[in-house]
């Protein structure tokens, strides 16, 4: 018997389920991306772009994806810092202008 696909997640562009189904490959499971052209907006209509996995997958593909989810989460920065601004150095008020 033939295994079935079955959707293990959904996203709000295609952007990020391509990286999901990469992070998939990485770890060898075979995945497809579903709808990649409903989250775009170009027509006002926002459905979710899905990631499918066969059925015998899903369990292990879910663990992956939950993993990476959570390693990616764990290494953005908790401030953006400009990378031009010493430690000490203030940001200039909207209002400010430096004269030329």
């Amino acid at each position: 018997m033939a295994d079935k696909l079955v959707t293990i997640a959904e996203y709000t562009d295609s952007i990020k389920a391509d990286m999901a189904k990469q992070v998939l490959e990485d770890f060898g499971i075979r995945s497809i991306v579903v709808g990649q052209n409903a989250g775009d907006g170009r027509i006002g209509v926002f459905e979710s772009v899905k990631i499918q996995v066969f059925e015998s997958d899903a369990a292990k593909a879910t663990e992956v994806l939950e993993s990476s989810e959570m390693e990616y989460n764990a290494d953005e920065p908790e401030e953006f810092e400009d990378e031009n601004m010493d430690e000490h150095d203030e940001p200039e008020e909207q209002g400010e202008q430096e004269e030329l």
